[in-house]
């Protein structure tokens, strides 16, 4: 199992990945300034999507992150 600090620093290079350094800490407040419970929250999340559609986001993301 990863350390907290592990998760922390990963969890920080993925939304880097998606989003400039201030958008990534504006993301951070946001969530810590919510007081939503993060798992219903993520229950609803995708409700409005097909599994081929989050799969085809998914490769499509992929593919652009990671070039052969």
């Amino acid at each position: 199992m990863r350390t907290d600090a592990v998760i922390k620093q990963e969890g920080f290079v993925a939304l880097s990945k998606m989003l400039d350094l201030v958008e990534a800490e504006r993301f951070i407040t946001l969530i810590k300034r919510d007081n939503s419970d993060y798992t219903e929250w993520r229950k609803t999340l995708w409700e409005n999507e097909s599994i081929a559609s989050l799969s085809s986001k998914a490769m499509e993301s992929w593919e652009q992150n990671n070039p052969k």
